[in-house]
């Protein structure tokens, strides 16, 4: 940590930090534990390649995330362009059932709460790619709109930019759009706060088994396409989804449009990590379209 950092930092806690020790965060920034001189905790995320906006982003999903009283999210302390420091959180070294019991009951009481249109009052980031949340067209207050303008038509025009795309997948996908209200066609509800990007790291326990959630990409969307993250990459327990489904039913044959709402996180891993996503993609586009 440069001295001039530092000295900003001590500015904000009023008083001299005492140690700071890099811990894991994540490839788009550097995250430190910072030690005070009273022993106070604090997380501190650094610019790495960190895009203009992004840690305001982060500061605001976190306290609209905070305001539902549902889920347990850091405190920020401060947001700067280079920066953001949080509360720190003492993560457990065990994740037990009733921990993601709780954490299952969490989600779905978070849900809960409601806004009077899909998106969200700004653009944010889904990892290191921008999350489109203005509705881009007339006809967005509905979800099925909502989803293919601001999800998978600019995810699939980021690829076509980024060369990752064909012209099989370009086919398949507006094969796939056309038939997109079908098959949400009586799921309608109305607009939930979403994490955005709930994946096994971006959730943790802390020694006393309450769940935390940290690094959101919030915005007011359809539940089915948060819940659907949980189970890309696994580490959620079939208690977790046992205790969310009993607190707030979904829909039937969940399990059939799962794979739709993953299909907008595949395009972003492939924009972001490249080629090794494309046949994950691919399949689900043939799975609905083909």
């Amino acid at each position: 940590m440069n001295a001039d950092l530092q000295s900003r930092l001590e500015k904000i806690l009023s008083e001299p930090v005492k140690l700071s020790t890099t811990v894991s965060g994540g490839c788009i920034a550097d995250s430190q534990k910072l030690e005070m001189n009273s022993g106070k905790l604090f997380f501190l995320k650094l610019a790495l390649r960190v895009k203009s906006g992004m840690f305001e982003a982060e500061a605001q999903g976190l306290e609209e995330l905070r305001k539902t009283v549902a889920v347990s999210v850091p405190e920020v302390i401060a947001n700067e362009e280079d920066f953001l420091l949080l509360e720190w959180i003492e993560e457990g070294n065990d994740t037990n059932d009733s921990s993601m019991e709780k954490l299952g009951f969490q989600f779905a009481e978070l849900h809960r709460f409601h806004g009077k249109k899909f998106g969200f009052m700004q653009e944010n980031f889904l990892g290191d790619s921008l999350q489109i949340n203005i509705p881009s067209s007339t006809g967005s207050e509905k979800w099925a709109t909502f989803f293919v303008e601001n999800r998978l038509k600019y995810q699939a025009e980021l690829a076509d930019k980024n060369g990752y795309s064909t012209q099989e997948m370009r086919i398949l996908l507006d094969l796939l759009i056309m038939k997109i209200p079908d098959l949400l066609s009586g799921t309608e509800e109305k607009p939930s706060l979403l994490h955005g990007d709930l994946w096994c790291g971006n959730y943790l326990v802390d020694v006393s088994g309450k769940p935390w959630l940290i690094d959101p990409a919030v915005y007011y969307g359809h539940r089915e396409a948060d819940l659907a993250m949980t189970s890309l990459f696994g580490g959620f327990s079939d208690i977790f989804y046992s205790a969310y489904k009993s607190a707030f039913p979904l829909a039937p044959d969940y399990a059939v449009r799962e794979p739709l709402y993953q299909l907008y996180h595949l395009l972003n891993h492939l924009n972001l990590f490249g080629t090794g996503y494309y046949r994950q993609v691919l399949s689900i586009l043939k799975r609905y379209a083909g």
